[in-house]
């Protein structure tokens, strides 16, 4: 099977949405937005669950994240965009673990809890047949409007997601984590190059211009 491609969705006209006094202004640019999305449109024409299976593929296209048999840990997977990337690139066994139920996909093993609870790992590493060779997370909290706030809220989130991946990740494996600009996350990268051998920013493409969001994906995991 070959792998999953970006959008080559041409740019037609502009989609224009009527104001009306039952949608707010802020409903109103975000339906906007949406209809004139072309990843929004490749990602209904390719039978993805989301615009953003499309940055999980552009990653993988850069660092080569997700090889062949590999096991799969997608944290906060809903509504599953990632989780499809992973089982069309070729991972053996793709795990999915989010507090929200998700509709079945097929390759995937789906379980439903908190990854912070004490005896998850354990139970992870047993479902997927061995420790993970690569951790995604694209979680991000409920954002507040307040750029510095959901900064740190993010940061914490992504700490958490790294806690998690250093107790159940294979030597060598990767990781990856959805951040925000901000410049709070010193010390999580700290942690990050004293065990991986790589680390590295990355926005891809499919990334809004105007969002602030990256990801840190670390590559080369030591343990100990």
């Amino acid at each position: 099977m070959s792998k999953p491609s970006g959008p080559s969705v041409p740019r037609g006209l502009t989609v224009r949405v009527k104001k009306t006094k039952k949608r707010s202004p802020a409903s109103h640019a975000w339906l906007q937005r949406q209809l004139n999305d072309p990843y929004v449109a490749a990602a209904q024409a390719q039978g993805y669950r989301s615009r953003a299976a499309f940055k999980l593929i552009e990653l993988d296209d850069k660092h080569h994240l997700i090889r062949k048999g590999a096991r799969v840990l997608d944290l906060g997977a809903a509504p599953g965009g990632w989780t499809q990337v992973a089982v069309q690139r070729g991972a053996h066994s793709v795990l999915v673990l989010d507090l929200l139920p998700i509709d079945p996909i097929a390759g995937a093993v789906i379980m439903q809890g908190d990854f912070n609870d004490a005896d998850m790992p354990e139970k992870l590493t047993a479902a997927l047949g061995g420790k993970a060779d690569l951790v995604l997370s694209d979680m991000a909290p409920n954002t507040t409007g307040h750029t510095a706030t959901d900064h740190l809220r993010i940061v914490g989130l992504a700490e958490l997601a790294l806690d998690f991946a250093l107790e159940v990740l294979s030597d060598g494996g990767s990781f990856v984590a959805k951040l925000f600009q901000g410049g709070s996350e010193g010390e999580m990268l700290t942690r990050l190059k004293r065990h991986f051998s790589s680390v590295k920013h990355a926005k891809p493409p499919a990334s809004r211009k105007g969002s602030s969001e990256l990801y840190v994906v670390a590559t080369g995991f030591r343990p100990g």
